[in-house]
């Protein structure tokens, strides 16, 4: 089948069927870019989930062909999007959920090297992460997002007992079975929600994988301000806390 120029298999890898979810939001001038490079010869279909943008997007994505196209009517928030995500890609049967963000920010070349790795069950989540490698300040990352990346990391690893090069990148793909082992329906519906899927894979006694990955920074792509860092940055030290005080028994959450 073809459509709007893009080729569409369905070879599934190694038996398994592969989604890849766009949480979208105001991504009209960079979806497209996007989307065409998504190796279509290992991904059986394509979600995205629109959070009630103010430009095109949804339009876009519809002549585009892609499979699945979602529009909240009301802005839920970056965690509320993946939740819509996540839940179609079951829906739908996936075996391996890629989530790729449709700013071009990451690219989408690092695919297959994902896939293969949940796929071949090496491990069971893969993140592409910007710090190996060099790549985040190479990309434009600025140097106090850097900084403040790196140390937040630290803390988190010493906190969860784990040694992960950064929590915070948003190229992330996983099992089936992970998404149904964790609640991740029970997570925030802000940008922390991100943090509380790590702190709740670890706690189900799941292992992440990285590879490296280069990154962009540019007007188009997606970020956020320095106001919104520091609040996100104080809700990922206190998941990372409660994850630690429920290891210890002291404490009782509903993320887990």
């Amino acid at each position: 089948m073809q459509v709007s120029g893009r080729k569409y298999y369905s070879h599934m890898y190694l038996s398994k069927k592969v989604v890849v979810v766009l949480p979208a939001y105001n991504a009209s001038r960079t979806l497209e870019q996007t989307f065409r490079e998504i190796p279509m010869n290992v991904v059986d279909e394509v979600i995205l989930v629109d959070d009630a943008s103010n430009d095109n997007t949804v339009e876009l994505a519809q002549s585009l062909g892609i499979h699945h196209v979602i529009k909240h009517e009301q802005n839920k928030g970056y965690g509320g999007n993946q939740k819509s995500c996540y839940n179609k890609a079951l829906e739908i049967g996936a075996d391996i959920v890629v989530m790729l963000h449709p700013d071009y920010q990451y690219t989408p070349k690092l695919l297959i090297a994902m896939i293969s790795i949940i796929g071949n069950e090496v491990y069971p989540v893969v993140f592409g992460s910007r710090i190996l490698g060099g790549g985040a300040l190479k990309g434009g990352m600025p140097y106090y997002k850097y900084v403040f990346n790196r140390m937040l990391t630290l803390t988190q690893n010493i906190f969860l007992g784990e040694k992960l090069s950064e929590y915070h990148t948003g190229y992330r793909a996983f099992s089936k079975e992970v998404l149904q082992a964790i609640k991740y329906q029970n997570n925030s519906d802000d940008f922390v929600f991100d943090n509380q899927m790590v702190s709740q894979i670890f706690y189900a006694g799941f292992s992440i994988a990285e590879v490296t990955c280069p990154t962009k920074y540019f007007d188009e792509a997606s970020s956020i301000n320095f106001s919104r860092s520091v609040t996100y940055g104080l809700g990922c030290l206190q998941v990372s806390l409660m994850h630690r005080l429920c290891k210890w028994g002291i404490l009782k959450s509903n993320l887990y």
